[in-house]
């Protein structure tokens, strides 16, 4: 080989892996719904405005030490403000319609609503779902929630923030909001076509992790991930290990349902009816045409002892009663040496 044909081989083998690597990223996946989320950047060109509002999901202790300037707090984290005490939404809708209009919130309102932190991101998540299955369709999340919102470099307030009293009437989309009676048909193999999605850990989906009467998961359930898991990754500075973040990815969450038909109808379940709001907004940012959020979940069903449950497992009475007694002892030995 001549060295112009040693140049030639080289020159083209460079301009090959160019274009893998441009094609590579060309094809990364991106969002069928991206104004689902919103940057900073989009939050402070319009936080002002009459027809948006923003929404901290925190509680309000830490709503108080420092918040979006302009954003509200509905007196305590989403996840509760928006649900009662057992953790489940829309047994009165009327109390929806009452508690939004009250915070500002109509029906033409651009709702935003962020996180602190990874912990706090499903009550955001809760707050999206909520106001979609009540028929609004102005409903966002702010992508990496206060955190993005200090990398792009703006400040914090402490001062509480009222918006003026306005009218919300709902309009509830059903399809949003999936009954446990459908996920019993979809456990007895009676519904066609309807892909399931466990959003708990690996250890709750197997039963190892029992956080009901009984442990397992749901028979004929299509994917389990958990929903940590679809988020983006980053390195700990300190562990040096990779670690979710606060941030959703349309890479990350194609990787994690790629292989579900956005054609069919798609229900998201774990605990409680709130990790799975993270995913029913994933299953809505990657275009799934009927997604909906299963509210009452494993806490109901796994309670229910005439529901069929796969790798089922029983919660251990006896044992717990018996560690019980055993630390109360312990307690009481310390007690009585102070």
């Amino acid at each position: 080989m001549t060295r112009l044909s040693v140049w030639r081989f080289f020159a083209f083998g460079v301009l090959g892996l160019v274009l893998s690597a441009w094609a590579g990223t060309a094809s990364a996946a991106q969002w069928a719904n991206p104004d689902l989320l919103v940057t900073p950047e989009t939050v402070k060109a319009n936080i002002g405005k009459a027809d948006w509002v923003v929404v901290d999901c925190r509680d309000l202790k830490d709503y108080a030490k420092g918040h979006i300037p302009g954003a509200i707090s509905l007196g305590k984290r989403c996840k509760s403000a928006l649900r009662d005490t057992t953790a489940r939404a829309f047994r009165d809708i009327s109390k929806y319609e009452k508690l939004l209009g009250k915070v500002g919130i109509g029906n033409d309102t651009h709702v935003v609503f962020y996180h602190g932190n990874l912990k706090t991101l499903t009550d955001a998540t809760v707050g999206f779902w909520v106001l979609e299955h009540l028929g609004h369709d102005k409903a966002h999340v702010l992508n990496g929630g206060l955190e993005a919102w200090r990398k792009a470099g703006n400040r914090l307030d402490n001062k509480p923030v009222r918006k003026s009293p306005t009218t919300f009437k709902a309009r509830s989309l059903p399809s949003t909001y999936a009954e446990t009676d459908e996920i019993l048909r979809i456990a007895n193999g009676d519904a066609q076509g309807v892909q399931l999605v466990d959003s708990r850990t690996t250890n709750e989906y197997i039963g190892k992790d029992i956080r009901a009467i009984r442990g397992g998961h749901v028979p004929n359930a299509t994917l389990n991930v958990s929903h940590v898991d679809t988020l983006l990754q980053a390195k700990n500075a300190k562990t040096g290990k990779m670690e979710p973040t606060g941030y959703l990815d349309p890479d990350a969450a194609s990787k994690a349902f790629g292989s579900l038909d956005k054609s069919k109808r798609t229900i998201a379940y774990c605990q409680t009816g709130t990790r799975s709001t993270l995913t029913y907004l994933q299953f809505r940012l990657l275009g799934f045409n009927d997604a909906a959020n299963w509210d009452e979940s494993w806490r109901v069903y796994g309670s229910q002892l005439d529901y069929p449950v796969e790798g089922e497992q029983w919660y251990n009475f006896a044992s717990v009663n018996k560690k019980i007694k055993s630390l109360e002892a312990k307690v009481k030995k310390l007690e009585a040496t102070d």
